[in-house]
């Protein structure tokens, strides 16, 4: 495996680990305490690989998640959503607009991946041989 694939697997590890982290933290009232042994389990594995620090800008990524996880679930809003089925309708009142939540969500996400690759960039050129004159 090559070294620029291992680090995007260690990346998306460690944006797994963060979205874990969050979704225990934001459930800690119903089953976040059943939630949180993977993302520690997860912690411990990427934690004891040796290059495991090129891929810790996943853990900025992993905060996109809930908010694109927010747009899904809010994305009829915001205003009156009316529903019906063969059993009778439904309304419910969106309160946030999904529109801002995806703008931040891809701003979140892509600060990440920037931070990332501008960390590969930074390895790539200080692990290069010097250029003779």
């Amino acid at each position: 495996m090559t070294r620029r694939r291992r680090d995007w697997l260690l990346f998306t590890g460690w944006a797994l680990t963060g979205a874990g982290y969050l979704l225990a933290l934001l459930s800690i009232l119903s089953i976040g305490i059943f939630i949180l042994p993977i993302p520690l389990i997860g912690t411990a594995v990427l934690a004891t690989h040796h290059d495991a620090q090129r891929g810790l800008p996943g853990l900025v990524s992993s905060a996109s998640l809930p908010l694109f996880l927010l747009t899904y679930l809010n994305r009829h809003g915001p205003g009156t959503y009316c529903s019906t089925s063969a059993y009778g309708g439904s309304c419910t009142e969106g309160l946030l607009d999904p529109r801002i939540l995806l703008a931040v969500g891809a701003l979140v996400l892509a600060g990440g991946v920037t931070l990332f690759l501008r960390m590969q960039r930074r390895t790539a050129v200080s692990s290069a041989p010097p250029r003779s004159r």
